[in-house]
């Protein structure tokens, strides 16, 4: 098998679910779209997810992390990682928050990888390596929630 052959591999819980977004993360190089309900329990705090965003973010100045939740409260309160790229990138990361009553979480990178699970209170899922046809429908659907969404965390710090 090639290193561009279409591979699909079935998530059966959270841990394979977590292990793919890793994955998923060290592929981008040009953009990376993440939604999820809120992001706990995924290790969206961890040092190791942490520097393979920060490499994605260094490696490539047109590179864009877009961010996108149903709730941003673990992300502002609970990940002061994630809160730390933010601050050094915020010209390339954002965090969104969305309205939409939207029950399945995915992530897609550079438009041709992606994982998804089939509802949120579902763990397993599925990881699409070198599917463009699907991950572009995928990263489409996104920039429609996206262009309804509203921006949720800011970097500046307002004084009086």
């Amino acid at each position: 098998m090639t290193d561009d052959a279409l591979q699909h591999t079935h998530l059966d819980g959270i841990a394979d679910y977590t292990s793919a977004l890793d994955t998923l993360c060290k592929l981008a190089s040009h953009d990376l779209y993440l939604f999820e309900r809120d992001y706990e329990g995924l290790s969206f705090n961890a040092e190791s997810r942490y520097e393979t965003l920060r490499h994605f973010l260094l490696a490539n100045p047109s590179s864009r992390l877009y961010v996108l939740a149903q709730d941003t409260h673990y992300l502002a309160t609970r990940c002061p990682r994630m809160m730390m790229l933010l601050r050094q990138f915020d010209n390339r990361m954002f965090i969104h928050q969305t309205s939409s009553l939207l029950t399945a979480p995915f992530c897609v990178a550079d438009h041709a990888h992606y994982v998804r699970r089939f509802h949120f209170d579902d763990p397993r899922g599925i990881m699409a390596l070198n599917d463009p046809e699907n991950a572009r429908a995928l990263a489409s659907h996104y920039m429609e929630i996206w262009a309804d969404s509203h921006s949720a965390i800011s970097t500046t710090k307002l004084g009086l």
